[in-house]
């Protein structure tokens, strides 16, 4: 590579950070490397580049991966992305599924995979053009795809407002529903969660298990909710909560 080429490595864990710098600038010797600790810093530094070519973590503060590679596709389309995370939460790759750009070249690879696997991913996406999607990440791209056990919009919505322990009354109230469209929601969500309602109710343990509870429990293990996000969603629910009480008074 005669010119230089710019890399943004948007990580805010500073080992992470060096572990990828120095893959990088070991086989590219023409490549300068900028570091964002945050989604809005690496925003920033990526928008100044003609072909943002950059390898970004998920979780981070400020703006995480998925919501930095979104406004930065829709700035500009043609940047390449590597996301780089010790996360395959099927929420993230549900997320992730509804930013892309048609056309739009991408990565995303474990944390846990081998130096080389990392290397040979960074260099696909980033100077081969093409997509790399990790072997483990593609098995819930499958999972998020199947139209019997992808959540909608409405039922992972339903699932956020149980996560965050919420009364159907509540949820009523902040998803302008009657209390029927409520338990019209949530009923969606057992079903795509493979929790069958009348199973339970008939199941010799009788009424050992709660539903909402048993609901959040699965969600978990497939990773469609992590405590990372929740902290954001809390965050929202706090800000909701304010304005309701205010009108209320």
């Amino acid at each position: 590579m005669s010119n230089e080429t710019t890399l943004v490595i948007a990580e805010d864990n500073p080992k992470d950070f060096e572990f990828l710098q120095r893959i990088i600038t070991e086989w590219c010797q023409s490549c300068r490397v900028e570091r964002a600790v945050n989604g809005q810093v690496a925003l920033e530094l990526a928008l100044a580049q003609e072909t943002p070519l950059v390898i970004s973590d998920i979780q981070m503060p400020q703006m995480n991966g998925i919501d930095f590679a979104k406004a930065l596709w829709e700035r500009k389309p043609q940047s390449r992305i590597v996301f780089w995370s010790q996360h395959k939460d099927e929420m993230y790759v549900r997320a992730l599924a509804r930013i892309v750009p048609a056309e739009t070249v991408y990565g995303y690879v474990l944390k846990s995979n081998p130096r080389e696997r990392i290397e040979g991913a960074i260099r696909t996406v980033l100077f081969d053009d093409q997509c790399w999607i990790d072997p483990e990440v593609r098995k819930v791209q499958g999972r998020a795809g199947s139209s019997q056990s992808a959540l909608s919009d409405i039922e992972y919505e339903a699932l956020i407002d149980i996560s965050l322990g919420l009364t159907d009354n509540l949820i009523a109230q902040r998803r302008y529903l009657s209390r029927r469209g409520v338990q019209s929601r949530l009923n969606s969500l057992y079903g795509k969660l493979g929790l069958d309602h009348e199973q339970f109710q008939a199941d010799k343990v009788g009424d050992a298990f709660n539903l909402r509870n048993r609901a959040v429990a699965v969600a978990v293990r497939r990773g469609l909710v992590n405590a990372f996000e929740l902290e954001h969603e809390e965050e929202d629910l706090q800000l909701w909560l304010k304005r309701f009480r205010n009108h209320r008074h």
